[in-house]
């Protein structure tokens, strides 16, 4: 038996955002980001549209990219002064990851961060407050997924939360939001969604419930995300949707060592720079991973049925992998992505000489591997790695070496 669960309602559409006046309760928080919806007028809507509903409403800014723990044990107790039985996250990933982090905190105040922490562990939500999601970004469709990733800096960890009782009740879809992207960030964001589909395509737990949305995602995706790169507001808005499809897939088909690996090294050099960015990170990662899980015929198989929808061409199925592989690679320069970490910069972009040198990086190895093989998204991946295979593949990662092994 196996479960597919979604958020009760999807708005979607230019305007959406208007939905939120039709909620019902007495008081709703808002949880937003570094500034964004608030410059670009939307965390103002988000007020009046709640305060015509009729609620009380107390915003929580300032979330950071790549959300704290801290952060989120300061939101949860300012939600248990303001007692909220509304939770509205808008804006990236890292507002609404951190508030879904909070919500936990707030309706069960003992529950510790290594608690939230187990997998499909958490008690039931809901006790005191619903939750809302609104995306302002095209990525990590955390709007209708059951997972969080909440960073831990003084272990230089990136953990992700999962369970089916964190995904929202309600998401809000509206492209209006994801007009205000940079251009760096819609590149970043798109190839995490494509990640997401691919993963989920291939993952362990696939089904036919995901399968049609996973590919189709790949599909807008390749249509639409370099054009969103270079302005076309309308394949902007059309990654809004595809990136929600994305994660409707891999919240019930999970993903793989991508997000694992990306997980585990997107903060292991912060005394370096810079993050590696999560986005930028599964664009460099995803080809490798792809070569490395293509040693297992059922998952090569199941690429070769990606590229084929793709419209790739090959052969045989060892030429539709090495089709996509290099599509993909191509995307990444088209986005202006570097290929590998030692060419990944402090500002995201290629350059001969990234931030992590490499004798930090080898000295790094074997911890990052360890904790990349224990990452929650490696359970489902279709080929399990040991500790040194992963430092191998992190090693190809790198270096921009072939997957041989």
């Amino acid at each position: 038996m196996a479960r597919f669960t979604l958020p009760r309602d999807l708005y979607h559409g230019k305007g959406a955002l208007e939905n939120l006046k039709n909620l019902k309760g007495e008081k709703a928080v808002i949880v937003v980001g570094g500034g964004a919806m608030k410059r670009n007028g939307f965390l103002q809507k988000a007020e009046d549209y709640l305060k015509e509903a009729g609620m009380q409403v107390k915003i929580i800014e300032g979330v950071e990219p790549d959300p704290s723990v801290t952060t989120v044990m300061n939101g949860a107790a300012l939600m248990a002064e303001f007692e909220p039985d509304w939770i509205v996250a808008m804006g990236g990933g890292s507002p609404i990851d951190a508030a879904k982090a909070m919500w936990i905190k707030y309706e069960y105040p003992e529950t510790t961060f290594e608690q939230m922490c187990v997998v499909f562990g958490l008690p039931k939500l809901r006790t005191k407050a619903r939750f809302v999601a609104i995306p302002s970004t095209s990525g990590t469709a955390t709007e209708v997924t059951a997972f969080s990733v909440i960073t831990d800096y003084d272990k230089g960890i990136k953990y992700p939360l999962a369970d089916f009782e964190i995904t929202p009740d309600v998401a809000i879809v509206d492209p209006d939001l994801a007009e205000t992207m940079p251009q760096k960030l819609v590149a970043h964001t798109g190839m995490d969604a494509i990640t997401h589909a691919v993963e989920a395509y291939v993952s362990t737990c696939n089904c036919e419930f995901t399968d049609p949305l996973a590919i189709f995602a790949i599909t807008m995706i390749q249509r639409d995300l370099v054009g969103s790169y270079n302005g076309d507001m309308t394949k902007r808005a059309s990654m809004h949707n595809a990136q929600c499809l994305a994660g409707m897939a891999f919240s019930n088909a999970l993903l793989g060592i991508v997000h694992s690996m990306a997980h585990k090294t997107g903060a292991a050099f912060d005394d370096y720079g810079a993050h590696i960015i999560h986005g930028a990170a599964n664009a460099m990662y995803l080809p490798k991973v792809i070569a490395f899980n293509a040693k297992n015929e059922v998952a090569k198989a199941r690429y070769g049925v990606i590229a084929d929808y793709m419209g790739l061409g090959g052969a045989n199925d060892d030429e539709k992998v090495a089709n996509l592989i290099a599509y993909l690679r191509q995307m990444n320069n088209d986005l202006n992505i570097p290929q590998c970490i030692k060419h990944y910069g402090a500002d995201s972009y290629p350059c001969e000489q990234g931030f992590v040198p490499e004798d930090v990086f080898l000295a790094r190895l074997p911890e990052i591997a360890k904790n990349a093989v224990a990452d929650a998204c490696t359970g489902s991946n279709p080929r399990q790695p040991s500790v040194e295979e992963m430092e191998k593949l992190l090693k190809c990662c790198y270096y921009d070496l072939e997957v041989d092994f």
